[in-house]
């Protein structure tokens, strides 16, 4: 009889820690994020629809007009939450966090909020509440974006003639791959044929 009753409290622990943890995630702000990122993904699912020489219901004009509104909206929308909530981590949001940084990694036309996002980014990953792998995408983006060499390799150019892709200039290239494997990345040469 004992054990059915520590077997029962257990188990109303367990659930009551795991309620607990469900109810930290912010769902407002999840279906937010959720929300802009299924604006960004829309028009650029449409733009590869074409480059794939897909049917499309969009002229490549009205996808490269909305696409850039999209983000715009999508721009105010990132600096308002980070504003209000620092960088939204996985304790926050769960696995919209990546969403979230997909969102500002195409914050392009303001690098110096990619930078702001970049720092606060850094600190979470430090607690394991934000992705090594999108700190370095981001990292390298940012590092581009200033025409600068890159560190892990994630910007990545491909030769409409040959498919080939390479990346953008490496700052460490012969230690490209150790930096990539400290971020939980793939070797920097099967990233690569991603592209091809």
């Amino acid at each position: 009889m004992k054990i059915l009753i520590i077997i029962i409290l257990s188990c109303i622990f367990i659930a009551a820690k795991s309620s607990a943890q469900t109810a930290k995630h912010d769902t407002l702000l999840i279906q937010k994020i959720d929300s802009m990122f299924k604006d960004d993904q829309f028009w650029r699912k449409e733009e590869a629809k074409l480059a794939k020489q897909q049917p499309s219901a969009y002229s490549e004009e009205t996808i490269q007009k909305k696409w850039a509104e999209a983000d715009s909206i999508n721009q105010i929308k990132a600096k308002a939450i980070i504003k209000k909530y620092g960088y939204p981590g996985f304790n926050l949001v769960g696995e919209w966090s990546t969403d979230f940084w997909a969102i500002v990694d195409h914050c392009d036309d303001d690098i110096a909020f990619q930078e702001r996002v970049l720092a606060l980014m850094k600190i979470e990953v430090a607690k394991n509440n934000a992705g090594k792998e999108e700190y370095a995408l981001l990292t390298d983006r940012v590092l581009v974006n200033k025409k600068q060499k890159q560190i892990y390799g994630t910007q990545v150019r491909t030769n409409p003639k040959t498919h080939k892709a390479t990346p953008f200039p490496l700052k460490y290239p012969k230690q490209v791959n150790a930096l990539r494997k400290k971020m939980g990345m793939e070797p920097l040469e099967v990233y690569l044929k991603r592209f091809e």
